[in-house]
C-alpha cells in the first residue's frame, strides 16, 4: 500500500523563514492597497521565491497495514463453577468467537484467569492476567479487552490511567441480576487462644439479592472439637457472639454451618470454619546443676533462647563436703531454696532437669520422694542428664528417684571416642526421628553405619529396667533412655558431653534439635507425642496421617459432615509413619477416629475471598468499564417463563470504530481501530527546486516588469 504525503525542509532556519513569509505578506498587503500594476505578477513571484526557500518533496511510502488486537480474558475462577455458569461461558466464548472473526483485520487473543494454585493470591485476578497478556501485546495495536465473567472481580484497578493503555475495557456477565444467596461472614475471630480458655468469635448473616429481608430469623450450626453440636440462632445482618474454647495446644477449628435456604445460589457459602492455634502457658522449667561444667552453658542457652519456657537455674558452687571456715554472711552466694522449690511449689514446674547432680546432702530424702511423687501422681516430668556422677556413690539411682528412673548404673564409666547412633525404637520416636545427620544411618544397609555428626568421649554405662531406648552410645549401651512413669515422664541421657556438638567439635550435631525435643516432650508437647492421629486437607483431597511406635496400624474411620462413616486404610510411608490421602465429595468437618485417637480437618473451598460474594454483579466493574469507554452486557434473560438454557445467550455484535469516544451501546461494542502500520520503504522526490523554481521566479519577475511598463 502506497501512501503520499508532502515535507517542507526550508533552506532558512526556521524563524528567519517565518519572518521572511511575514515580510513578503506585509509587500504583497502594500502593492494591493497602492493598486500597483503588476501587483499580482509580483505577489506569485515573491510566492515562488518562498516555495524555492520551503523545498518541499513529495514524500511515497510503502506501508503494511497491522492487524489490531483484541484481549479476550475468561474468567475461570471458583466461582465461576457455580450454577449454569460453566455451560453459559462457553456458549458466551462460541458466540463471541463468530463475532469477532468476522471483524476485519482484528487479531484475537484469548486468555484464561484463574485463581493461582499455589495460594499467594486470593480471590478473583483478571487484571493481574491482563498484565501478563499486555506484556507481549503493543499498545498501539491495542483494540479493547473483552471479560467473560460473573463481576465479582478483586484487582479491579483505582484509575484508568493505572491500566497502562487507552483502549475500552467490556465485559460480558454471567448468571443473572436477581440471583439470591446467603452467607457467614466472620467480622472478628481469634488467631490464637491460651490452652484451656475460650475467646469470642463474632460473625454475622448475609444476604444479597432479596430487598427486605433483614430481620429474618435463620439457624446454624456450631460444631466445636469434643463437643456436641449446638444449634444457634440469630437474624440475618445481627453480629452475633459465641465462644471459641481451646481444648489442647496446636490448631484449634470451629465450624459454623448456615441452613439453606429456598432458590439459593450455592450452599457453599453458608459454612465457615474459624481455625486457631492453641498456646499453652509459658512452660517453666527448674535447671538444677549439680556442679559448674561446660554442659551447663549449653542447657543454659537452649532453654533461655526458647521463648515458650521461663527457666529457674541452680548451680552448686559450694556442696557440704567443701566446707572452709568462711563465714556464711562473708560468701556472695544464693542459699539453695531447697523447700520452697521441691515442697512448696513444686507443682508449679513442668520439668525438672538434674544436670551432673550428685547426692551430696544438699536435698534431703523427703524431696526426692517429693519429686517422685510429682512425677507419678501430678504428671511432672524429671530430666537427668548423667555423667560419671551417676555411677559413683553418690548417684541419683541410689535416692527414692531409683523407683521411676529407667536405667541401673553398673558403675563402670566407658571412655572412648564413639558416635551416638539411633536405634530401630528411636527411628520411629518423634523425639530421635529425622533428627538432621541421621540420613547416612538409614540409608546404608550397612548395621554399623555411623550418622554423620561428631563423637563423644565418655559415657555411663546402665542397665535399662524399663522404658525405651532411643539412642546408643559407645558398646552399644543405651545413651539415651525415654520412659512414661504413672502421669509423668521420665528421660536419662547417660553422657554429659552433648555441648561437644555446640561447640562444632568434630562437625558437631544437632543439639538444638535433640535437647529442645526431648524437653518438650517431657512436657507433653502434642507435637511429640508417640502416638497421634492427624489429619488436613487442601482443597477437598484429605490427608490422613498415624503416628505409632507399632510395626503396623488398624484402618482409620472417617466420618463426613453428613453422618456417614466409612474405614480408610493407611500406608507405611516411613518407619513409625502411615499416611493416605483420600479424596471427598463435599465439603465440611471430617472427624477421623482409631481406638482412642481422634482428628479433625475441614474440607473445601480454600479460598475463603472467592467464595464470600458469588452473585453476579455489574456495580465492582462499571466505574472503571465507563472511564475506559466501554460497556457491562448481561448475556442471560429469564426466558419466557424463566425457561431459559444456559446456552441461551445473547452477546453484542461486535464493530471496529477509529474515533468514537463511546465504544458500547445498547446490544453493540466497539473495538478501536488503531490504523497501525509498518513502513517498509520510502522514496522522496524534490517538487520546487533548481532550475524549476528559478524559472519560475525569472517568468514572475519579467511578467511583473513587462506589465508595469506598458
Amino acid at each position: 500500500m502506497s501512501n503520499w504525503s508532502i515535507d517542507f525542509s526550508p533552506f532558512l532556519p526556521g524563524p528567519f523563514f517565518v519572518v521572511a513569509a511575514l515580510i513578503a505578506l506585509v509587500l504583497v498587503a502594500l502593492l494591493l492597497w497602492r493598486r500597483s500594476r503588476g501587483a499580482l505578477l509580483r505577489a506569485l513571484a515573491i510566492a515562488a521565491l518562498l516555495a524555492a526557500l520551503a523545498n518541499p518533496t513529495l514524500r511515497e511510502e510503502e506501508r503494511e497495514s497491522l492487524a489490531n488486537i483484541a484481549l479476550v480474558l475468561v474468567d475461570e475462577s471458583t466461582s465461576q463453577t457455580l450454577a449454569e455458569r460453566p455451560a453459559q461461558a462457553a456458549a458466551i466464548r462460541a458466540d463471541l468467537e463468530r463475532k469477532l472473526k468476522g471483524a476485519k483485520n482484528l487479531e484475537v487473543k484469548w486468555f484464561t484467569a484463574a485463581r493461582p494454585v499455589d495460594g499467594t493470591m486470593s480471590g478473583t485476578q483478571l487484571f493481574a492476567e491482563l498484565n501478563r497478556a499486555l506484556a507481549n501485546t503493543p499498545p498501539d495495536r491495542l483494540a479493547g479487552v473483552i471479560m467473560i465473567t460473573d463481576g465479582q472481580v478483586h484487582d479491579i484497578p483505582a484509575s484508568v490511567a493505572a491500566l497502562g493503555f487507552d483502549a475500552p475495557v467490556h465485559a460480558l456477565l454471567t448468571g443473572m441480576p436477581d440471583e439470591f444467596d446467603r452467607r457467614i461472614e466472620v467480622l472478628q475471630a481469634p488467631r490464637y487462644g491460651i490452652v484451656g480458655q475460650s475467646r469470642e468469635i463474632e460473625f454475622a448473616v448475609r444476604e444479597t439479592g432479596k430487598a427486605g429481608r433483614a430481620g429474618d430469623i435463620v439457624s446454624l450450626v456450631v460444631r466445636r472439637e469434643g463437643q456436641p453440636d449446638e444449634t444457634v440462632r440469630t437474624a440475618i445482618g445481627r453480629t452475633t457472639k459465641i465462644d471459641m474454647p481451646f481444648p489442647h495446644a496446636g490448631q484449634n477449628i470451629l465450624e459454623l454451618e448456615l441452613e439453606t435456604a429456598e432458590g439459593e445460589l450455592t450452599p457453599a457459602n453458608n459454612r465457615v470454619v474459624v481455625a486457631a492455634e492453641g498456646v499453652r502457658e509459658n512452660l517453666r522449667v527448674l535447671l538444677v546443676s549439680g556442679e559448674p561444667h561446660a554442659g551447663e552453658r549449653t542447657w543454659r542457652n537452649l532453654l533461655k533462647s526458647d521463648a515458650a519456657v521461663d527457666l529457674v537455674h541452680f548451680t552448686i558452687l559450694r556442696p557440704p563436703e567443701k566446707q572452709d571456715g568462711t563465714p556464711i554472711n562473708q560468701l556472695s552466694l544464693i542459699a539453695f531454696p531447697t523447700r520452697e522449690l521441691f515442697s512448696e511449689k513444686i507443682k508449679d514446674f513442668d520439668l525438672i532437669i538434674f544436670d551432673r547432680y550428685q547426692h551430696r546432702g544438699i536435698l534431703q530424702i523427703i524431696y526426692y520422694d517429693n519429686i517422685a511423687r510429682y512425677v507419678e501422681e501430678d504428671g511432672g516430668a524429671l530430666l537427668v542428664a548423667a555423667g560419671d556422677d551417676y555411677a559413683g556413690r553418690y548417684s541419683l539411682q541410689r535416692t527414692p528417684l531409683a523407683p521411676i528412673l529407667p536405667g541401673v548404673p553398673t558403675g563402670r564409666v566407658i571412655e572412648q571416642p564413639f558416635k551416638a547412633t539411633i536405634t530401630g525404637e528411636g527411628s520411629k520416636h518423634p523425639v530421635t526421628r529425622g533428627l538432621p545427620g541421621v540420613g547416612n544411618q538409614v540409608a546404608s544397609a550397612d548395621p554399623k553405619a555411623e550418622p554423620a555428626w561428631g563423637r563423644w568421649f565418655r559415657q555411663v554405662e546402665v542397665k535399662p529396667e524399663r522404658g525405651t531406648v532411643v539412642m546408643k552410645g559407645a558398646e552399644e549401651a543405651p545413651l539415651l533412655l525415654l520412659d512414661r512413669k504413672g502421669k509423668g515422664r521420665v528421660a536419662l541421657l547417660t553422657s554429659d558431653q552433648a555441648w561437644l556438638w555446640a561447640r562444632g567439635y568434630d562437625g558437631g550435631g544437632p543439639h538444638t534439635d535433640l535437647l529442645r525435643r526431648l524437653s518438650h516432650w517431657l512436657m507433653k508437647e502434642p507435637d511429640l507425642e508417640e502416638e497421634r492421629l492427624l489429619a488436613n486437607a487442601r482443597g477437598l483431597k484429605l490427608t490422613i496421617e498415624r503416628r505409632t511406635m507399632a510395626e503396623e496400624t488398624t484402618p482409620v474411620t472417617v466420618r463426613t459432615p453428613q453422618g456417614k462413616t466409612s474405614e480408610v486404610t493407611l500406608e507405611k510411608v516411613a518407619p513409625g509413619l502411615f499416611r493416605t490421602v483420600v479424596d471427598v465429595e463435599r465439603p465440611g468437618l471430617y472427624k477421623m477416629t482409631q481406638g482412642e485417637l481422634s482428628a479433625i480437618a475441614h474440607a473445601g473451598v480454600e479460598d475463603v475471598r472467592e467464595m464470600s460474594e458469588v452473585t453476579a454483579t455489574e456495580d465492582k466493574l462499571e466505574p472503571l468499564v465507563s472511564a475506559t469507554g466501554g460497556g457491562i452486557f448481561w448475556t442471560k434473560g429469564a426466558g419466557l417463563f424463566g425457561t431459559a438454557s444456559a446456552s441461551d445467550v445473547t452477546v453484542p455484535r461486535v464493530a471496529m470504530m477509529s474515533a468514537a469516544r463511546v465504544m458500547a451501546g445498547n446490544g453493540w461494542m466497539g473495538l478501536k481501530d488503531r490504523a497501525a502500520f509498518v513502513t517498509r520503504g520510502v522514496k522522496l522526490t524534490p517538487m520546487f527546486t533548481g532550475f524549476a523554481a528559478l524559472a519560475a521566479l525569472l517568468a514572475f519577475m519579467a511578467l511583473a516588469w513587462w506589465r508595469e511598463g506598458k
